[in-house]
C-alpha cells in the first residue's frame, strides 16, 4: 500500500507506547506518526495554505506526536487518483475542489448550481449551515470519507480574448472546463463551446489558440500565469470554488477519540484561516492582473439576470440528481425568490 511506502520515507518513528498515547506525556512513552496529505494544486494557492495550516495545527495540538506532510502538484496523483487512494486508506488526507467529487458522490453536485450567490460571504453562510453540513458529512461518510470542512478560493471567473458585455459575446467561444457535465451545461446555455482539457495543457492551449478561454478562481489564474495569454477577465462569478478537506473513513476510524478531536479542531482553525487568506489574496491577484494590462470586466446586472434565467434548466437537472433535503438545506431562505 502507498501509505506504507510514504510513512517509511517520512520518518515514521515509534518511541514506545501505543497509538492512544496522550500528547505531552514522557518522550519515551509517545508514539509518533507521519501521514501524507495530497492535493493536485500548486504551492502558491489557498489550497496549499489550507493544507499547510491544517498540518501545522495538528502538529501543535498533538504536541508534535501527529505529523502531516503535504504533497501538492499531483505528486500523489490527480484528483481522481487522490479520491480513490483516500477511500482505500492509502492516502489519509486530501484537499481538493468539489467538482471532481461529483462522479464519486452525486450529491456534491449541489455546489454546481450556477449563478446563485452574489458574494462569497453569502456562500459561506449557506455552506456552514449546521443542517446542511450534517447532511453533507453523511454523503461523504457513505462514500468512504469523513468531511472535515470547506474553505474556498472565492468565485470562478472567465478569462478570454474577447470583450464580453452581452450574451452574444459568449457565443462560439471555445472555453476549457473541468470534466463536469454541469459545468459544461452552464457554458452551453450561454452559447459557448465547453472543452474539457487536462489543466496542465491549458496555458499551451491558450497560447496556441486550441482554446479561446478558460474559467478558474483568481488564485489559479495568477499562480499559473493564465492572464498572460488573455486580454480580459470576466467576473462571471458563476460558481464558488469550494475546497474540501477530507480524510479516509477507514483511516479515521482507527484513530483514538483524542486524535480524532485534534484533527477536527485543526480542520476548523485551518478553514477559517484559509478563508481569511483567500479574501486578502484575491485583491492582490486582481492587482497583478491589472498591472499586466489584462482588463477585468464586471458584467452588468442586466446580463447577470439573463444568465440566471438561462440556468433554470441546469437547476432542474441537478435537482433531479441531488437529494431534495440537501438542496433545501443549501438554498435555505433563497427558495422561492
Amino acid at each position: 500500500m502507498l501509505i506504507v511506502t510514504l510513512t517509511c520515507g517520512l520518518g515514521l518513528t515509534a518511541c514506545g507506547g501505543t497509538q492512544g498515547s496522550v500528547p505531552g506525556t514522557e518522550e519515551a512513552e509517545v508514539q509518533r506518526y507521519a501521514w501524507p496529505l495530497g492535493s493536485s494544486s500548486p504551492e502558491d494557492t489557498v489550497t496549499q495554505i489550507y493544507a499547510e495550516k491544517f498540518a501545522e495545527e495538528v502538529d501543535r495540538l498533538s504536541g508534535g506526536s501527529m505529523k502531516i506532510s503535504v504533497y501538492p502538484n499531483s505528486v500523489l496523483g490527480g484528483d481522481r487518483e487522490l479520491l480513490e487512494s483516500c477511500k482505500d486508506g492509502d492516502i489519509p488526507f486530501v484537499v481538493q475542489n468539489t467538482a471532481p467529487q461529483v462522479t464519486f458522490m452525486k450529491d456534491t453536485a449541489v455546489f454546481d448550481m450556477p449563478a446563485l450567490f452574489e458574494t462569497i460571504d453569502e456562500v459561506r453562510e449557506h455552506v456552514d449551515n449546521l443542517e446542511f453540513m450534517e447532511l453533507m458529512q453523511q454523503v461523504y461518510h457513505d462514500g468512504g470519507y469523513e468531511l472535515l470542512g470547506y474553505a474556498d478560493q472565492g468565485f470562478r471567473v472567465m478569462t478570454t480574448n474577447k470583450k464580453v458585455e452581452s450574451l452574444a459575446d459568449f457565443k462560439g467561444q471555445k472555453i476549457r472546463t473541468m470534466e463536469n457535465s454541469y459545468h459544461m451545461a452552464y457554458w452551453k446555455a450561454l452559447g459557448a463551446s465547453p472543452t474539457p482539457m487536462t489543466f496542465s495543457e491549458v496555458y499551451i492551449g491558450l497560447q496556441q489558440g486550441t482554446i479561446d478561454a478558460q474559467e478558474n478562481p483568481y488564485e489559479v489564474i495568477v499562480s499559473n500565469k493564465l492572464y498572460e495569454q488573455q486580454d480580459y477577465v470576466v467576473e462571471t462569478n458563476h460558481l464558488p470554488h469550494l475546497i474540501s478537506l477530507i480524510v479516509s473513513e477507514e483511516f479515521f476510524d482507527l484513530l483514538t477519540d483524542e486524535q480524532q478531536q485534534i484533527i477536527k479542531e485543526a480542520a476548523d482553525t485551518a478553514k477559517e484561516y484559509a478563508r481569511e487568506q483567500s479574501d486578502a489574496r484575491i485583491a492582490s491577484r486582481m492587482d497583478t492582473i491589472r498591472e499586466s494590462g489584462t482588463e477585468i470586466i464586471t458584467p452588468s446586472e442586466e446580463l447577470y439576470c439573463e444568465i440566471r434565467e438561462l440556468c433554470k434548466s441546469i437547476y432542474a437537472s441537478i435537482e433531479s440528481s441531488v437529494s431534495e433535503e440537501i438542496i433545501d438545506a443549501y438554498l435555505g431562505d433563497m427558495q422561492g425568490e
